[in-house]
């Protein structure tokens, strides 16, 4: 029997064979998990956000948190699969998402619209910043697929920090 096969067999009943060793494994896994805890968070509240705004802007920010959520929401099937395709695993709770999140919820009755839209493009910046520390620990082992996401993801996070700080200036 080959040792890959062997090793597959005698390994945790959820690992997942890869060429890029345990460290890797590990490190990638759990940098990909603490993304996916907080694209979890930001997509919630944004869909929170979406439900409870009000205000002469109202379909135009409803629309776009609606698009916006959506977008957020793609990439969290892509991030779990990712982890476990590197031979880690990955979320498996709401419990376990608020242990390793990063971005704050809230839960507040009442928000602005104004402070909606600032509030989600600064936690997309900082979505940002989480995914390119991510990036980095991809690249360190040479994880070209993951890295390659990860790449998409930050153009969609600088996007939607973009539209939503453009939303809440005022015309001049």
């Amino acid at each position: 029997m080959n040792n890959l096969l062997l090793h597959s067999r005698q390994g945790s009943a959820l690992h997942t064979p890869t060429d890029l060793g345990a460290q890797a494994t590990t490190n990638i896994a759990a940098a990909l998990t603490g993304v996916l805890a907080d694209m979890f968070a930001l997509y919630l509240k944004t869909k929170n956000f979406h439900w409870h705004l009000s205000g002469p802007n109202f379909r135009d920010y409803h629309l776009m948190l609606d698009e916006q959520g959506d977008q957020i929401f793609a990439t969290t099937d892509a991030l779990a699969e990712r982890a476990r395709k590197v031979g880690g695993t990955t979320l498996r709770s709401i419990g376990h998402i608020s242990r390793i999140q990063r971005l704050l919820d809230n839960d507040a009755d009442y928000v602005t619209p104004q402070d909606m839209l600032a509030e989600l493009a600064d936690d997309n910046r900082q979505l940002t910043g989480f995914l390119r520390a991510a990036h980095g620990v991809c690249e360190t082992y040479n994880d070209v697929a993951s890295t390659s996401l990860i790449e998409v993801w930050i153009d969609e996070a600088e996007r939607r920090s973009w539209f939503l700080y453009e939303s809440t200036r005022t015309a001049r």
